[in-house]
């Protein structure tokens, strides 16, 4: 466990506590009282309550949109229902730099709405709300309708039996049950949407910011430290709380429920509800997620590949490199970032296994997932600030992005490993030990063929989520190597159809390039039912 913490104390404890410490302390000593200052601002006041609104809206219109969908994938077995979760986890996966481009391309200037109406919704609130609805849709899917397809429908159909109607069986029955993987949805949903930044920076212009936008033009354009760090401080305590509330929710589904087996509850649809509530489906995820992705592909493709061979032009301008080179630097980042996720992951997962874990070894799974949520402009400014002397200057140094990188992708290498490795029955690893196998045997013959494949898949996850990371990245990735998010979000703040077409290019080699990381996962996955 000591490797895990050190790797979390150095590389995001200390650089968020150092970015926070500049903005309040200056040779004459603390300031504490400009946290009162900057809290009390009109203009923070109105960030916070933006941060907060957006948030609860684009939670609530996930929900609505999403449970019917959770319902279609945990009851009902249709022809290509493998494939089509597969493509609603893709916006998941994909950097929020991608997202915004995709719906810039769908309501923006020259978008198909554009185009087809005279109607833009890049200034206004809804495009960001739509914006977070495909990227949160398959949260709701994976985490509600993975309890869905386990709960035992017999009950339901008992309270059918016995009168009561449709609506009074899953209200009565059903909801109950499933309450806490939906409030588990909300609280993540919420979460992603309380610390949006790549949809907000490039859907909402200068009228819509949140926290973490706020954050990162009160760094990177206005240098007010003080600010920033006060704004940090409330987005950790707000994701603190929102981590400690899911922490709860999670407890009690897994102690309140008794399951069954998923693949035993889903059947071929029936009746013109089902039949009709299918169809809904399909036509909201035509809709709602692949309309958008084609309108990316499509956008790109205006005029031939042109944009995509000027991508292998240097325009001295934006990069000292040619846009093209974003690709391979960012495969190299995020093998590296991957291979340090592993890793780090790995250990700690296998730590929070043991049965002699203390207290406080428990509560450091909680911390694990404070990245998730902690403002990735404040990390990656704090990197520059707290690494930039002996024995850890690393400004300089490549490897600076992939840890970066890593910090994002350690908690879903956890999240993935932590229940197989639960599951794994530790007598046998007794057995071998009192055989006289070393721990390493131990691992290596015991473990790791139980193991195997949810090592892929974390790898997997850790891959896709490496490649996208924007927050932190945008700081400290060197203008001779630019990785594609950070690319894409440059070519987008420069006027002129060329960079906008290039963005478009350049975001559809990155969607495509997660997609396979995806449907290659999707193959893999262990567990057919379950979470992200």
């Amino acid at each position: 466990m000591a490797v895990p913490v050190a790797f979390f104390a150095v590389f995001f404890a200390w650089p968020v506590a150092a970015i926070v410490a500049r903005g309040l302390k200056d040779d004459s000593g603390w300031h504490l009282g400009r946290i009162a200052d900057v809290a009390g601002s009109a203009d923070v006041r109105h960030v916070l309550w933006f941060t907060t609104w957006q948030a609860l809206a684009s939670t609530a219109l996930t929900l609505l949109i999403a449970l019917p969908g959770a319902y279609v994938f945990a009851r009902l077995d249709f022809p290509g229902k493998q494939a089509l979760r597969a493509v609603v986890t893709v916006p998941f996966v994909l950097p929020t730099v991608v997202v915004g481009t995709a719906f810039l391309a769908l309501v923006g200037r020259g978008g198909l709405l554009d185009d087809l109406w005279g109607l833009r919704l890049d200034t206004t609130v809804w495009a960001i709300l739509l914006a977070h609805v495909f990227f949160n849709y398959a949260v709701v899917i994976r985490t509600a309708g993975g309890l869905w397809a386990q709960l035992d429908p017999r009950q339901e159909e008992a309270a059918r039996m016995l009168g009561a109607s449709p609506f009074a069986a899953w209200r009565r029955i059903t909801l109950p049950a499933l309450a806490p993987a939906v409030a588990a949805a909300a609280l993540m949903v919420f979460l992603f949407t309380f610390t949006s930044f790549g949809v907000v920076q490039i859907l909402g212009g200068p009228a819509f910011a949140t926290l973490e936008v706020e954050i990162y033009r009160q760094t990177s354009q206005l240098f007010d430290l003080s600010t920033a760090a006060v704004l940090t401080l409330v987005q950790f305590g707000a994701v603190a709380a929102i981590l400690a509330v899911h922490a709860w929710t999670v407890r009690r589904r897994e102690t309140a429920l008794r399951l069954v087996d998923a693949s035993t509850t889903a059947r071929r649809p029936r009746g013109a509800g089902q039949w009709g509530l299918l169809a809904g489906v399909l036509a909201t995820v035509a809709v709602l997620v692949v309309l958008p992705l084609a309108v990316l592909v499509r956008r790109s493709l205006d005029g031939g590949f042109g944009y995509y061979r000027a991508l292998t032009h240097e325009d001295g301008g934006t990069f000292l490199v040619p846009p093209i080179d974003a690709i391979g630097n960012s495969l190299q980042y995020a093998v590296a970032a991957t291979a340090i996720a592993m890793v780090i992951g790995g250990l700690a997962a296998a730590a929070l296994t043991r049965r002699d874990a203390g207290r406080l070894v428990r509560g450091f799974d909680a911390l694990l997932m404070l990245p998730l949520g902690v403002s990735a402009v404040t990390v990656g400014f704090g990197f520059l600030i707290a690494l930039d002397e002996p024995p850890l200057d690393l400004r300089s140094s490549w490897i600076l992005v992939p840890l970066a990188q890593a910090l994002v992708g350690v908690p879903f290498v956890v999240r993935t490993m932590l229940p197989v490795l639960r599951a794994v029955d530790g007598r046998l690893r007794e057995a071998a030990a009192v055989l006289g196998a070393s721990p390493w045997r131990v691992w290596r013959e015991v473990d790791l063929p139980m193991v195997r494949r949810a090592l892929l898949v974390a790898a997997g996850f850790a891959f896709a989520v490496s490649l996208g990371e924007f927050g932190a990245t945008v700081f400290i990735a060197r203008p001779d190597n630019p990785t594609l998010p950070v690319a894409v979000a440059r070519l987008l703040g420069r006027p002129g159809d060329l960079n906008y077409g290039q963005a478009m290019a350049l975001s559809t080699i990155l969607m495509l390039v997660c997609a396979v990381a995806l449907l290659v996962l999707e193959r893999l996955r262990t567990d057919r039912s379950g979470e992200l």
